[in-house]
């Protein structure tokens, strides 16, 4: 497809992105920046808090079949947060300070 046929959803399918329900963590735009060259290429950055810039871009997930279906993640109890920070190999208050929003009190 043209990009005008993306931008115009013609797909059939789904678009999740970084920091939505179903994909919470807002660091993977790291991963998509850094394998598709984004800023070397577009020239679309991420800020410090990984808001792109300029604002009006987007960036996601393409999944193209016509049973794909939007989903959201439960609350992340403290054990798959411990989990998560270890694989991300970053420290527990970095990853609570990424998926607040979706930890669960406890």
């Amino acid at each position: 497809m043209s990009n005008e046929e993306l931008i115009k959803e013609n797909y059939k399918g789904i678009r999740p992105a970084p920091g939505y329900p179903a994909c919470p963590d807002h660091l993977e735009k790291n991963t998509i920046w850094d394998l598709l060259q984004v800023e070397q290429t577009l020239g679309v950055t991420l800020t410090e808090s990984m808001a792109m810039w300029p604002a009006s871009s987007v960036s996601g997930y393409y999944f193209a079949h016509p049973e794909a279906r939007y989903f959201g993640l439960g609350k992340i109890k403290r054990d798959q947060l411990a989990s998560y920070a270890t694989r991300r190999k970053c420290t527990i208050s970095e990853a609570e300070k990424w998926l607040r929003p979706n930890l669960a009190e406890e």
